[in-house]
């Protein structure tokens, strides 16, 4: 047998010689995949000559297909191969070589008969990894890195493979800081499998590297702070500073702070913060790691801030970065500023649609305003946006789908800058069709209807961006998934919009049981289906489980604990009654049901016969049906809501009130309320944009005026009250505003919410009273506020149900008793918030707050600035299957004891199913 190419190198190795027999007992002249009981005949071996392959046998492989590895190696029986010296088996090596699968690749020459020529291919596999684990790290951190790497049992072990694993570690803890992170790879021979192997990934993460200082040179214009500002992702490093008014008690003694800590042997800087202080102040920075990564973007933030300022030649000739001797970074950069320009001459060419004096009023730059490249391209629209006021979105939103637009510099005079605007503005767009994709459960024309883009209308951007609200305020669709894609069909001037949306579980289900004590059994039962088929209900294959499809909600709910407190409601709301305008109509039911006493029995088991045994309860019986039209005038984000409600309430020994004489009696509640509204969120649930107005006013039938000389102040006030009426309004306002430019419908931003609330009720006439139905109670969470007294329920986070308007009037330390409730109240709020996670299966957003409110008896004693304030974070968590839980931690400022701290001002607040007001 002759093994010609060894370990794969090129060269044949001919040990041969005619005539000459090996026997079978020299086994050490076999090659290592050669039987001990075969015998290798010896080979006449002289000039090159053509053979042809009889037969090739693949040896040596245990996991690999031997037919995959001969297809590989290109050699087939019948080919026509030279021996000696035949390229042919160089290729084939250096084929099989090539897959990195082989610690060893030999071919055999095992026998030649006349132009006849047998190959065995010899081939040593790489181990494989029966196992491995990590060392030198956490088990999460070691669970990320298999899954970025892509290592798994059973992988061949080869260089590759392990210089992947190498990289990966690098950058994993290079982003987070730890730029001298080395990873040493133990491998193991595995006794238990065939040709296997263990290897253990050592990992030393080594200390973070920080950026120590960072040096500017060159940069004449704009001062070092400014453009380390602009370095979001650069950060220097924190470093306690000599205090301004106390530098001078060290001015002769030491240079810096870093040599005082030596010099009196304080070498942490928070034991010399400890020592030193108020001497010293410690100057805060957000986190000081360096990456790469991030470090390459500052770079291109700094040129960008340049040549927003006019800089247009800006370029960074120079930037090094060295290690510290505490093995950080210090960053050095040169700048070569280049001269500030100046817009000059902007001229228009190819417009026919706008004139040059409208464009230059949309465009809004002057000449002689600084010159600023970005800012030109935004207000040309280069960059699409939400916003509009640009150029291109003028032209977009009259048809224009075709238009394109590019600014060209026509002349440099010194420092000044000429642009001419170049626009090609093409045909106006005419939809052509329609089409809409992923809606498994909604039905289309749900979701038609609610779209701006008609066939056979103009093309508008603007229609595009209403239509992706409208589909997205549906609430059965994931927000961040709403495709718009525009077809332009150039032939005939047409477009083609393609929607695609993505359904998401919307449905909640609301199940809860508690047992306790004298309680007993609590439980609640709520379901609401949100996107409801009414006309499918009597078709038994729509159900599931109920039918849905049509947009309409219905919603079910029974909370009891059987001896004091039940409630029952029901609910339907069609939002396009008739099918043909967006006129929503809605009918509701409730009941409820509290006994005070049903716990006076187990009151005396406790404490003997203290308590007297009452038959009391207070009874709601209500129903409400109304009606909103969507408007067109101011714009069609205003909509104009009528309902009629109905409310009986029945007390019988029940004085929750604290009026004297209102313990047994009928009440009821006739009212028309007038609703005009105006939203513009952009989404329901996480709103990044937008805004919403509410203003209301409710009146009952004005009976006193029916009988102008009755005055209903000295009959009894179960009768005062048989027919309640009251006049009241309201007004809600609330503002989002993104504080950065999301990239992206998924893009995760700071959002600012602002919101101002305000009510009142009153009488007609001084010749009635006012009932305690309808008025506003205030604080608390809204859930323990028992909506069982028909009151507006105003929570204010960080305090507890009060009932004085005065706040120094501490509600933890007694306060009047008296539940009649406010008739005027105020409240502001402020909230930052950033989502955590915008998957609509569980959108999640933490928030921090600052909260004013106040509550007053009547319109004299309204004062809009006294008010009790609170500040805390929150969470809210919303989940389709139960809708939104909430939980905030406040602070009321005014429930500050003398002498107390913050905790004893705190208050944790739980809110399930619905933002409280």
């Amino acid at each position: 047998m002759k093994k010609l190419f060894p370990k794969g190198l090129l060269a044949i190795a001919l040990c041969c010689t005619a005539g000459y027999r090996v026997s079978a007992q020299q086994k050490d002249t076999l090659p290592p995949t050669q039987p001990a009981n075969q015998s290798v005949y010896p080979l006449n071996v002289g000039e090159p000559r053509q053979y042809e392959i009889a037969d090739i046998q693949v040896v040596g492989t245990q996991y690999l297909d031997k037919s995959l590895l001969l297809s590989l190696s290109g050699l087939n029986v019948g080919d026509k191969v030279t021996y000696p010296g035949g390229d042919q088996f160089t290729k084939a090596i250096q084929s099989l070589w090539s897959q990195r699968l082989f610690a060893d690749v030999t071919i055999y020459v095992t026998k030649i008969e006349g132009d006849k020529i047998w190959l065995e291919i010899g081939l040593t596999e790489m181990p494989r990894m029966s196992s491995f684990n990590w060392k030198g790290i956490k088990k999460s951190e070691s669970d990320e890195l298999t899954t970025k790497s892509g290592i798994r049992k059973g992988s061949v072990i080869t260089d590759a493979l392990k210089q992947t694993v190498r990289g990966t570690v690098h950058k994993y803890y290079a982003d987070k800081g730890f730029g001298n992170a080395t990873v040493r790879i133990d491998q193991r021979v595995d006794s238990g499998q065939v040709n296997s192997a263990h290897l253990t990934f050592v990992v030393n993460k080594g200390n973070k590297v920080r950026t120590e200082n960072i040096y500017f040179a060159d940069n004449y214009n704009i001062p070092d702070s400014r453009i380390k500002k602009k370095m979001k992702g650069t950060k220097e490093r924190s470093r306690l500073t000599l205090h301004p008014d106390t530098e001078h008690y060290f001015k002769d003694s030491v240079a810096t702070p870093d040599d005082f800590w030596k010099t009196y042997g304080y070498l942490q800087p928070s034991r010399a913060v400890e020592k030193l202080d108020p001497y010293f102040r410690f100057k805060l920075f957000s986190s000081s790691k360096f990456n790469e990564n991030k470090y390459l973007e500052d770079k291109g933030k700094i040129i960008a801030l340049y040549n927003a300022r006019g800089y247009r030649d800006a370029v960074i000739t120079k930037d090094t970065t060295y290690k510290t001797p505490s093995q950080n970074l210090n960053i050095e950069m040169r700048i070569a500023e280049g001269k500030k320009y100046y817009f000059g001459d902007i001229t228009w060419k190819g417009n026919t649609r706008y004139n040059d004096s409208a464009l230059t009023r949309i465009l809004g730059i002057k000449k002689g305003d600084i010159y600023n490249l970005e800012l030109l391209e935004k207000r040309l629209g280069k960059q699409m946006s939400q916003e509009g006021g640009d150029i291109t979105s003028a032209y977009m939103d009259n048809g224009y789908l075709f238009f394109q637009i590019d600014p060209v510099e026509i002349g440099i005079r010194g420092d000044t800058i000429d642009y001419e605007i170049r626009m090609r503005e093409g045909p106006q767009a005419t939809i052509k069709e329609v089409r809409i994709a992923g809606n498994e459960k909604t039905n289309e024309h749900v979701i038609r209807r609610e779209l701006r883009t008609i066939p056979g209308e103009k093309f508008s951007r603007q229609d595009l961006i209403r239509s992706q609200r409208e589909i997205s305020n549906l609430g059965f669709f994931n927000p961040e998934k709403i495709g718009i894609n525009p077809v332009p069909n150039v032939s005939d001037g047409t477009v083609d919009i393609d929607y695609t949306v993505e359904e998401k579980a919307n449905d909640q289900l609301e199940l809860s049981a508690g047992w306790g004590g004298y309680i007993g059994l609590t439980g609640t039962l709520g379901v609401t289906f949100n996107n409801f088929s009414l006309r499918n209900i009597f078709k038994k294959e729509t159900w599931d489980p109920l039918p849905s499809g049509d947009g309409q909600k219905l919603s079910v709910r029974v909370s009891s604990n059987g001896k004091a407190y039940r409630s029952y409601n029901f609910s339907f709301t069609e939002p396009w009654l008739g099918g043909k305008k967006r006129n929503q109509f809605s009918v509701s039911f409730y009941s409820s049901y509290q006994n005070p006493y049903a716990y006076n029995d187990y009151y005396k088991g406790l404490y003997g016969d203290t308590t007297t045994s009452t038959d009391g309860h207070f009874k709601v019986l209500g129903a409400s049906v109304s009606l909103g039209k969507q408007l067109k005038w101011p714009d069609d984000y205003f909509s104009l809501i009528y309902s009629l409600n109905y409310q009986q309430y029945k007390l019988k020994n029940y004085n929750y009130f604290g009026i004297q004489g209102f313990e047994n009696g009928i009440s009821n509640n006739v009212n028309f309320k007038i609703t005009l509204a105006r939203s513009s969120v952009d989404q329901p649930i996480f709103p990044r944009s937008g805004s919403s107005f509410m203003l209301s006013a409710q009146y009952t039938p004005p009976y006193s005026l029916f009988n102008p000389d009755k005055d209903y102040t000295k009959e009894p006030v179960s009768q005062q009250f048989k027919f309640i009426e009251y006049q009241k309004y309201r007004f809600n306002a609330e503002w989002y505003v993104p504080l950065s430019k999301p990239m992206g419908s998924d893009a995760k931003t700071f959002v600012l919410k602002v919101a101002a609330k305000f009510g009142y009720i009153s009488r007609y006439n001084n010749r009635t009273t006012l009932s305690p139905f309808g008025r506003f109670e205030l604080g608390g969470d809204g859930l323990s506020n028992f909506a069982i007294y028909d009151r507006d329920i105003i929570s204010q986070r960080g305090y507890p149900v009060y009932y004085t308007s005065d706040p120094s009037v501490n509600p933890d330390n007694g306060q009047p008793a008296n539940y009649g409730g406010f008739t005027v109240f105020n409240k502001y709020v402020m909230e930052l918030r950033y989502p955590f996670s915008l998957n609509p299966s569980s959108t999640i957003f933490g928030l921090a707050f600052l909260e004013a409110a106040n509550g007053y008896k009547d319109i004299q004693e309204y004062n809009p600035f006294r008010l009790r304030r609170s500040a805390g974070i929150g969470m809210r968590f919303y989940l389709p299957m139960f809708g939104l839980l909430g939980f905030d931690y406040g602070i009321g400022f005014d429930r500050i004891r003398p002498g107390g701290g913050l905790k004893d001002a705190a208050k944790f607040t739980f809110m399930l199913g619905f933002e409280p007001e």
